[in-house]
């Protein structure tokens, strides 16, 4: 195609040809690689367990956390002590709920609380003025309201373990780590070599603002991986006081079963936090925030058949002929079922 004229030939030494024919070796297999490769976008509000899936990965594939990392998580869950108690004691003013007398003089310590260094245990100090907060029957009135606020819902399985985390000696274990919290800011990528393929993982924001980085990911995406919290069905968002997590889901979820970029794109989606929904129904009607609902109050199993069914008929309104949708119950936090359903993600991603 389109000749190139030249007075003469031109002279290529040996170490010309030899540097040209490792370029086109190493273009060969970066392609060979990438055909080999499979780019899953990990989507969905905040707070519904992007990242929780993201290190239940990394368990199941054997991917190391470093010590350093370790450590991170370390101060990380004194952080998601403290400040997540804080959070909620904020929260009670709005509820209008005050702390007991007698705890009282504990909220000044919580409330100057300061991040951990590396290495440093954490101040005994702290010990029982977490305590004596979180048994303080007010708090624990206002932990039970916990949806009007967005509480963290990592608290419980921390402010029940508080001797062990106290001690010297801690170092976070497998679950410490899965249920430790913090927000993700930009674009995360993780790998995973599978039998046959190699996954790429891509975990990007959930909050709001976090949302317009979403399109920078969105190119040769072999599969969607969408989480919606189950629990969030009565809950308002982190960032925002007045919208319920669940609608803001569906119309997130609307948009990607729209959208150009994914005509032919596999979408799995999990509707997680099934444990906490599962707790959750049993005081909190779904027809208060879902008027259209018309199982029985307190039946989680008809309440998980109402959410299906709506995100389903989302995905089909957008003719979704061409693709896939494949929907899992999930609780991201329990590493067991989280193996199995990812077996069959696996298996979906990489045969779409």
């Amino acid at each position: 195609m389109g000749g190139c004229m030249s007075s003469g030939s031109i002279e290529v030494s040996e170490e010309e040809r030899r540097l040209h024919r490792e370029a086109e070796k190493s273009l060969k297999e970066a392609k060979a690689k990438m055909s080999k490769q499979v780019k899953v976008l990990l989507l969905g509000s905040g707070d519904s367990g992007k990242s929780t899936i993201l290190k239940q990965m990394r368990l199941i594939h054997r991917v190391p956390f470093s010590s350093q990392e370790v450590e991170s998580y370390r101060q990380l869950v004194f952080n998601n002590l403290t400040h997540g108690l804080k959070y909620l004691l904020d929260a009670m003013e709005d509820m209008n709920l005050t702390v007991s007398a007698e705890n009282a003089p504990h909220v000044r310590v919580i409330e100057d609380a300061v991040d951990l260094k590396d290495g440093e245990p954490y101040p005994i100090s702290y010990l029982e003025p977490l305590r004596k907060l979180w048994e303080d029957p007010f708090v624990q009135q206002a932990w039970e309201r916990g949806n009007e606020a967005a509480l963290p819902d990592n608290l419980i399985y921390y402010f029940t373990d508080l001797n062990r985390l106290f001690d010297p000696a801690y170092v976070p274990n497998e679950q410490d780590i899965v249920h430790a919290r913090a927000r993700t800011i930009g674009i995360t990528e993780t790998v995973f070599s599978l039998r046959e393929n190699e996954m790429m993982m891509v975990d990007v924001g959930g909050q709001k603002s976090e949302r317009r980085k979403w399109i920078h990911c969105f190119q040769d995406v072999t599969s969607i991986l969408f989480l919606v919290s189950l629990s969030g069905y009565d809950q308002c968002l982190v960032e925002d006081k007045d919208a319920n997590q669940m609608q803001d889901a569906m119309t997130i979820w609307d948009s990607i079963c729209h959208s150009q970029w994914f005509k032919q794109t596999s979408i799995i989606l999990f509707l997680n936090k099934d444990d906490l929904f599962e707790r959750k129904v049993q005081h909190s009607h779904i027809r208060s925030t879902f008027p259209d609902f018309d199982g029985e109050e307190r039946d989680a199993r008809a309440g998980r058949e109402y959410f299906k069914k709506r995100f389903a008929r989302l995905s089909q309104k957008a003719n979704a002929k061409e693709r896939e949708i494949y929907i899992h119950v999930t609780t991201a936090t329990d590493t067991a079922m989280l193996r199995v359903v990812m077996a069959a993600v696996e298996g979906q991603c990489t045969h779409p």
